[in-house]
This record gives C-alpha cells, structure tokens and sequence, in this order.
C-alpha cells in the first residue's frame, strides 16, 4: 500500500492494517478535534462542565499547589502557559502538566498553579482560554499522573457514501483489534506537522553543529506554512541578516524571535541562542530525533515481518500496570529459553514488546531486532555517545523503551452523514481514548490512508 512521502522522512514507512481508507479531512475547524485529558485516578477534564468528583484528593484548604482545568481553542501548550503565567504575574515554571495538547483542537487538560488563589485563577482572561479552578493539592502535576487522552473526531470531506464510510471504518477497526491495537508510532505533530523539521534540528544539535541547527530551525521554510513566515525564512537562509530577520518574522514565530534577539546581539552564540528557548522545547528537539528513531525501528519490524504483539529472542518487553499502562522503567530481554513464557504473558495482557528509544542509557535490542537497529543507526550517523549534550546537558537524551503497541479503547462510530449529497460527500464522527504518549493521528492514519496527509489535516 502507498505510504505518502512526509510519511517516510518521519520514519512511518508502513500501515498495520490492508484495509482500504476512507480518506477525509481532520481539522477543517478546531471545534472537529476535541481531547479531554483523563488521569490515573480516572478523573476526566471536560471542555463543557466542571469535574464530577474531587480530581487527585483536591481540597479547598490551602496547600502548595491550585489545581485547574484548562479549556484552550486553537492555543499552542507552550504558549498558552505563558499568557496565562503573565496574567498571573509568575513565572512559566510555576504552572505545571500533564502532558501536551495539540495545538489546532479544542483541549481540556489540568495543571497546577503554585502561589495562586482560586480568585485570581478565575480572574485570568485570555481569548479562547478558560481556567475552572477545581481546589487545592499537595504535589503539582507531572506525566505521572497522566492516564491517557478521550478524543472525540470528525472526518469531513469524505468523497464515499455513508454505507461505504462505515463498512471500511468497521474493517479497520476489526483488524486492528486482532493485533491488539495501532503501532505505536510518534505522530506527524512531534516533529512539526506542515515543517517536519524538529527531528532534524535535534540530530544537527547531536552533531554537535548548532550552528546548523539554528539554522533549520530558523530558516529552512516550508511551501506549507503562511506565505510571511515562508519568505521571512527564506530570505535568513540567503542572507544571514539576523537584525533583518528580526523584524520580517511574523510575531507569531515567538520562539524564533527569541533566537534571533540573542543572535542580533551575539551572532556567533547559536548555543546561546537555543539556550533562550523554554527548556521543555530545548529537550523536545532531541526527543524527536530519538522519536524518528524509533519510527524507522518500528516500521522496520513491521516490514521484516515480525510480530506487535508476539516477542523474538533478544526483544525487550515490558509489564502492564493494572490501568494498561506499560511499565517502561521495569523491563527485560526476552531469551530463546524464555520467549514461550514472556508470550503466554503478552497474550494475557500482562507485558508487551518494546523497542529503544536510543539514548545514553539506552542501547538497541538484542537477536534479530537489534541487528535491524544497529544497521539504522549506522544509515544515520547516529551513536549512544551522541546523546551527551554537553553544551546544553539539560537537554540530553537518556533514552529509554517504548511499547510498540498501544491499545485504543472505547472505540466508538457515532454515526456517518451524507453533507453533499450531489457530490458523493459524507462525514464520520467518531471517539476513542488513547493511553499517554501514543497519538490519535496514528490511528485516524489507518482510518483514513490519505494522500496527502497534510492537505487531511494531520
């Protein structure tokens, strides 16, 4: 089956499932992609009412930490933080998450404020963005407490009759509920979805070529980002005019104006330069060339044959916590005289096959997967020892595992409308949750097969 170009160079070179796709659009408005963040003692943030039962023992007698939903539309994490952090006159390290929302949706997800009052919370008035303070705990908020995400979609522009719609989305669904879920692969959105250039800038940084790497970052342009941002970029990569640059970027290029400021003052300082931007988006550069990794792993075992949910001699596996979740930090090598037992394990749900996140504490896998790893690698230029970011050690890569499975629960079609019936076009609406780390994108991939994943929305 066809995979789409931007596909490949992200390192998803593959589909799990035969089935024919529907095709579609996601995201035609933000209202069409709504995530609802859902944490480990079951505690869901709703974008349209407040939560039904106390989230994380949450009190209203003062401790630390102020517990909040936060509702945003069409709000980048990152930058959403920051407003609401101004308006409370803290610093952005002084709000904290779960995990990072999609920035082209509707999201609903908690954080925690320090020094904050539920007075001053609900005071905070930016647009498209809502605070409902919940009440006050012990501990602020990290990816510990993270469950998964509740995804509620609309497919529109499908060019296929409803009966069709439907019929295909039940097949794929069946197949991928044979294996026991989607490939766990990073999405389109962890390396820049209409400038894929994250994983790029995170292996020049290994390089230890900065100065290349402020440079994709800064001006290598895209023909699918806004028409100002694209020739602002172009003309950088031309002239290396930084003071120039400076006033042609669009203001919403926030982080790349932060880079340019340090560089019109220092323009030989690109490790300064990096060293301006949040520490979170500094790590997330890495994080994605270790994610690109993984995706050439996993698309590799999917083409060599290789089972999702059945392990080889020499594969790593991991155990499944109760909620579902994989327990990456407990792990172990499956041998020839334990892989009969590790399997019986993962048919009953209580471990599943993992590969590397490669990384200074993390080395391929052993047996045939492993040669597989180390001949990628090797394509890439890439070593363990890369991984040691000295310039910047905050935001070196330790590595780590990654399931290479995750399950979809409650997978729900809620029905297919005819929209255009002159022009054979139709919509779907469809819910499903996702465990932590894993993308609904991977999945509406499978759904949808499209041809042009960004023309689709992804």
């Amino acid at each position: 089956m066809l995979v789409p170009r931007i596909d490949k160079l992200l390192g998803i070179e593959v589909y799990a499932t035969e089935t024919a796709g529907i095709g579609g659009v996601i995201r035609e408005s933000v209202e069409d992609f709504v995530v609802e963040e859902v944490l480990v003692d079951g505690s869901k943030a709703k974008i349209e009412k407040a939560a039904e039962k106390t989230v994380l023992g949450a009190s209203p007698s003062m401790q630390p930490y102020l517990l909040c939903v936060l509702v945003k539309r069409n709000w980048d994490t990152f930058i959403a933080l920051r407003n609401i952090a101004k308006q409370l006159d803290l610093s952005q390290g002084q709000i904290h998450i779960a995990g990072i929302k999609d920035a082209k949706a509707v999201t609903a997800q908690h954080i925690t404020v320090e020094n904050c009052s539920l007075e001053d919370a609900a005071k905070v008035n930016v647009k498209d963005i809502k605070i409902r303070p919940v009440g006050y705990v012990h501990d602020k908020l990290s990816p510990y407490y993270l469950l998964g995400n509740h995804f509620t979609i609309r497919i529109k522009a499908i060019k296929r009759s409803e009966s069709t719609v439907a019929k295909r989305i039940a097949e794929t669904a069946s197949a991928l509920g044979a294996v026991g879920g989607i490939p766990n692969f990073f999405g389109h959105q962890r390396f820049g979805t209409t400038r894929p250039i994250t994983h790029l800038v995170g292996k020049a940084i290994l390089e230890g070529d900065f100065e290349e790497a402020a440079l994709l970052f800064l001006a290598k342009p895209s023909v699918h980002e806004h028409p100002a941002s694209r020739n602002a970029r172009g003309e950088l990569q031309s002239t290396r005019d930084f003071k120039q640059a400076l006033q042609n970027f669009p203001r919403q290029l926030r982080f790349e104006r932060l880079m340019l400021r340090h560089l019109v003052d220092k323009p030989d300082d690109f490790v300064g330069a990096f060293a301006r931007l949040p520490v979170k988006l500094q790590a997330l550069f890495v994080q994605a060339c270790q994610s690109y990794l993984f995706n050439r792993f996993l698309s590799e075992r999917i083409k060599s044959g290789f089972s999702l949910n059945r392990a080889e001699a020499g594969d790593y596996v991991v155990n499944v916590e109760r909620s579902g979740l994989p327990m990456v930090n407990v792990a172990k090598v499956a041998s020839a005289e334990t892989v009969m037992e590790v399997n019986e394990s993962i048919k009953a749900g209580r471990m599943r096959v993992a590969l590397p996140l490669i990384g200074i504490k993390q080395k391929p896998s052993q047996g045939a997967m492993g040669q597989i790893e180390r001949q990628i690698l090797e394509e890439e230029g890439i070593r363990t020892e890369n991984f040691r970011v000295n310039e910047i050690s905050r935001v070196a890569g330790r590595g780590g595992l990654r399931a290479v499975l995750t399950p979809v629960q409650d997978f729900k079609l809620h029905g297919t409308s005819t929209v255009a019936p002159d022009q054979n076009e139709s919509q779907a609406d469809l819910s499903f949750m996702l465990l932590r780390g894993s993308y609904a994108t991977v999945l509406l991939r499978e759904i949808m097969k499209p041809e042009n994943p960004i023309k689709a929305g992804f």
